[in-house]
């Protein structure tokens, strides 16, 4: 199983939605290691997340959605190489 990581950011309606609860239940279910975190610019999330590509395209495809108040306008997404320096996933502040 090879291992990868993400560096994506999802633009809209996305703080103050329970966007990086839903990040986190979802993330943690899949068994990916990482963190989401909101931006300074009060519209982005961040999310680094590392673990099998095919199960990291399954937590791309959730951060299109988002929870149920969301809207989500765009996520952009950067794959590297896992680092393996994340034990667990959680929100970063």
């Amino acid at each position: 199983m090879v291992e990868a990581s993400i560096h994506a950011i999802a633009r809209g309606r996305v703080q103050g939605v329970g966007f990086r609860d839903f990040v986190e239940r979802r993330a943690r279910s899949l068994g990916l290691t990482g963190h989401v975190r909101n931006l300074a610019d009060g519209r982005s999330v961040e999310v680094v997340a590392e673990g099998p590509r095919d199960v990291l395209e399954q937590l791309i495809e959730c951060l299109h959605e988002g929870p149920g108040p969301a809207m989500v306008h765009g996520v952009e997404v950067d794959w590297g190489a896992a680092t393996g320096r994340y034990e667990a996933f959680g929100v970063a502040h």
